[in-house]
């Protein structure tokens, strides 16, 4: 064992003395005994349960006499910001349903603007399609400037 501990404690002393006495002991067994203890010992081993790490982020951070506490929230304390981290999704996708709605009202407003003026206007709508009326406007332009 490589890891020297800090403090000598009476405890510490006695946990090496009962290891060294049990390698000094197993080596005096024979090979059958050892063989069903490195058995016993495999067993145990995969039998082990593995504790399952729940990881948790901590809610506050408390500093008290040099040392840092962290602060945990409880499962329903969890079960809220969960939901609340929802709420700005939900604002983002209320205002992008208000902005496609508030675009489509203005496109009907000005479709509705143009029509309502073409039908008022003396010319006919056909005037309009033809290539030399918008030559003409243009010309008519200049001229009143």
């Amino acid at each position: 064992m490589n890891h020297q501990p800090h403090h000598d404690t009476p405890a510490d002393r006695f946990g090496r003395r009962l290891v060294a006495q049990l390698e000094h002991s197993n080596q005096q067994l024979p090979y059958n005994i050892t063989e069903r203890l490195r058995a016993s010992r495999i067993r145990a081993v995969a039998s082990r349960r593995v504790p399952q790490t729940q990881w948790q982020t901590a809610e506050e951070l408390q500093a008290q006499n040099g040392t840092l506490n962290l602060k945990f929230p409880s499962k329903i304390q969890a079960a809220f910001s969960s939901l609340f981290s929802l709420v700005p999704l939900i604002c983002l996708a209320a205002g992008l349903v208000l902005l496609y709605d508030f675009h489509n009202d203005q496109s009907a407003l000005e479709l509705a603007e143009v029509d309502s003026a073409l039908l008022v206007d003396d010319l006919p709508p056909l005037a309009y399609a033809d290539p030399g009326f918008a030559n003409f406007m243009k010309n008519n332009a200049n001229t009143k400037d």
